[in-house]
């Protein structure tokens, strides 16, 4: 009798439906963004990807936004070319002087939703900028610079100085999501859930 009800009862997904759509959705918008392709001024693309990786942590919250992240990353590993200008497979990740930066953006869109999440439900808009830029660059630029050096084989205050041309864009990106992000969690609340008085991701 035991095994009969256990087997009848409803298995619990570890994801709804609709957190697994949106994690593709925002995945594939990641993938987009690197469609204009990279504007080359350093050792570093500088590419719009990074604007897709602010706006899953703001929008979708640490777990989902994550999630997205990895999705992205793991297509691009196997080989597909959603990196700006075309690039894939595994060797972004180990010998390109951009792989910490792939590395740092699953950590950029963890803390950017972490923030985010303890925001809501007004999402001020000074504070949301603070998050994102401690997210969406401190964070990616916490992992991207030590290992952009080591790749070049550079001192780190030197990985350190050629990080300086990518802040103003950086920046614009933060503006740009902390906007988009507000208007987002205004229409749709349910996007991150705020169980009674603490704000965290489903």
């Amino acid at each position: 009798m035991t095994d009969t009800v256990r087997a009848s009862a409803p298995t619990r997904r570890i994801l709804p439906a609709r957190d697994l759509a949106q994690i593709a959705i925002f995945a594939a918008l990641i993938a987009a963004l690197g469609l204009p392709g990279p504007l080359n001024i350093g050792p570093v693309p500088i590419t719009l990807q990074s604007l897709g990786v602010m706006f899953a942590g703001a929008i979708l919250g640490p777990r989902k936004g994550t999630l997205a992240v990895l999705l992205f990353l793991v297509l691009t590993a196997v080989g597909l070319p959603l990196l700006a200008g075309a690039r894939g497979g595994i060797g972004v990740f180990t010998v390109s002087p951009a792989a910490g930066y792939l590395y740092g953006w699953l950590l950029g869109a963890f803390v950017t939703g972490y923030l985010a999440a303890r925001l809501l439900p007004k999402y001020p808009f000074w504070p949301a900028l603070g998050a994102t830029i401690l997210g969406g660059i401190g964070a990616v630029y916490l992992i991207g610079i030590p290992v952009m050096a080591l790749n070049l084989g550079l001192p780190l205050w030197t990985a350190i100085g050629l990080n300086v041309a990518f802040l103003p864009g950086d920046l614009i990106k933060v503006i740009v999501t902390v906007l988009v992000a507000r208007q987002v969690h205004k229409a749709y609340p349910g996007l991150i859930k705020l169980p009674k008085r603490r704000a965290i991701d489903n």
